[in-house]
Order: C-alpha cells, then structure tokens, then sequence
C-alpha cells in the first residue's frame, strides 16, 4: 500500500482561499508543492488541473519528466469545483474529453472526474445519472482509445449505490472510481459499506479524515471539516484493508480540504502528521 497528497491540500496556498481562511503570505507554486512532497517522501500525488499553471502539451511533458525524476506516481485530476454539473455542463464535458490523452503526457494513466457537487445533493438524481452515464460512456471510449482510466469521485454528491449505479452501467474497465473516504461520511453514507461495494473498480483514493465542525451548521458543506489522519472518525485503517484484500496497487492521496479551526492555515503541519500517521497504516499492507 502507497502513500501520496492531492495537491487540494495547498488550495489557500495555491490562492484558493475560504472565508474563513487567511490570506497566504506568499502564493506556493506547484514545483513547490512537489518539493514538499518529495521531502515527505511519499509514493505519488494527485494534481489538481485547476491549480496547473498550463495544460498545454509541452508543460504537461516536463511535469510528467519532474515526476519521474522525483520518483512520484501521479493522478491527473479533473473536475475542480463542480466537474460536469450533474450533466448540465456541456463545455466542461468538451474540455473533460480533450484533456483525457493529455493525461499520459504526464506520465499517468488515471484521470479523476467529477460529475457533480455539494449543491445539487438533493436534486433529483434520478435526472442527474441519467445524463451523466452517456457522458460518461463517450469519454470511456476515448479513454480506451488511449490507455487512460477515468476515476469518478463521490465528489459530496452521490452515495455508494449511485457510485456503483454508473459504474455499472458504464461497464467498462476503463471506466472506475476515485474514492474519497470523506465525501461519503458528508452524505450520512458509511464509507467502510461503501467500500465493500467498490474496492473492485477503485483507481485513485483520496484519503480524509473528518470530525465534526464546533460552529458549522448542519448543513454547511464542512460540518464535517477535516482533520489530519488518525485524529478524527473515518476509519482509514479499515478501509486500506479493504483495498488490499482487493489488490488495489494505487496510492492513497491524503486530501485537507476545509480543516478544522485548530488546523487552519497549517496546510504543511497536518500534510505531514497525515503522512506519518498513514505511513502507519500502508505498512500493514505490504
């Protein structure tokens, strides 16, 4: 078992900033992120396309050459913040299949996806599957075309049922998940059932660890905010040994998104407790 970091973990560093975040003195860059990811000495990273500074051919390539010069296996990840729009995004359903052959140029053959997110929850979505499944058979095919396989995410959107729904009805290798250990806790779905049901089509992980938020409201998105690993009540350790036992050769990308009052504007502190704490559990799992 592998350990890695999405890059989201930097987003207040990248210039992304919550209202309840501060400012970043000085904005990171990506070299810098990599920089601190190879310091950790961690497997591999998720790149969030939205914090890139190109997407075009030539930089991708001497990403993809850094990556390897670093010994880092990566995840292209697209869909930041509302990927397809539960299918009611055609542009970012063009710009989704244009960047899927873009994916190898970094070196990588796993392209995360989102189809949705937080604000449409309680939409029906019964609508919201049955746009997004001939979305998503179109992209397959072009991923098949080139070697890459797409990872959906429970991006706070859809429960483990529905994750399976599509991936089911997609029906082809190439076509899996990105399973967040958080996203599914924010929807009251239990992400060790939700595991069960789809270690055998996990590509990518990203790996969180929630408690819940002293001053959110119930139904603000962070309720449950997040937390370095081990310190909150996802159980990682369950679900690594879930993965294992289904023979999941990726990494697990530790994601902060919106952390917990103790934890704010301290990105690098809790990437690396989370590191270390994960390091723990993937030993178990040779």
């Amino acid at each position: 078992m592998k350990v890695g970091i999405d890059s989201y973990c930097y987003h207040r560093l990248f210039g992304e900033v919550y209202d309840m975040q501060a400012q970043p003195e000085k904005l990171a860059t990506v070299d810098d992120f990599l920089d601190y990811a190879r310091w950790l000495e961690v497997d591999g990273v998720s790149l969030e396309t939205c914090f890139l500074p190109s997407l075009e051919d030539g930089y991708l390539k001497e990403l993809g050459a850094k990556l390897k010069e670093y010994g880092l296996e990566s995840v292209f990840a697209w869909g930041h913040p509302n990927g397809l729009e539960r299918g009611l995004n055609p542009e970012a359903f063009e710009e989704m299949k244009r960047l899927i052959p873009k994916t190898r140029l970094m070196g990588t053959d796993v392209m995360r996806i989102t189809g949705s997110a937080f604000d449409w929850r309680h939409e029906n979505h019964r609508d919201h599957i049955a746009r997004l499944v001939p979305m998503y058979k179109e992209a397959t095919k072009i991923a098949e075309d080139h070697g890459v396989k797409l990872a959906a995410e429970n991006h706070i959107d859809y429960t483990s049922d529905e994750m399976l729904e599509m991936v089911e009805a997609v029906n082809s290798p190439n076509f899996g998940i990105n399973f967040d250990t958080g996203n599914f806790l924010r929807l009251l779905d239990d992400p060790i059932k939700g595991m069960e049901k789809l270690a055998p089509y996990v590509f990518s992980v990203h790996l969180k660890d929630l408690k819940m938020h002293p001053t959110a409201r119930p139904d603000d998105w962070y309720f449950f905010c997040g937390v370095p690993v081990g310190m909150g009540i996802v159980d990682n350790d369950k679900l690594a040994a879930i993965l294992s036992k289904a023979g999941f050769d990726g990494f697990l990308a530790v994601e902060i998104d919106c952390p917990a009052p103790e934890w704010m504007n301290m990105e690098r502190e809790a990437i690396m407790v989370s590191v270390y704490n994960m390091k723990k559990i993937a030993a178990k799992y040779p």
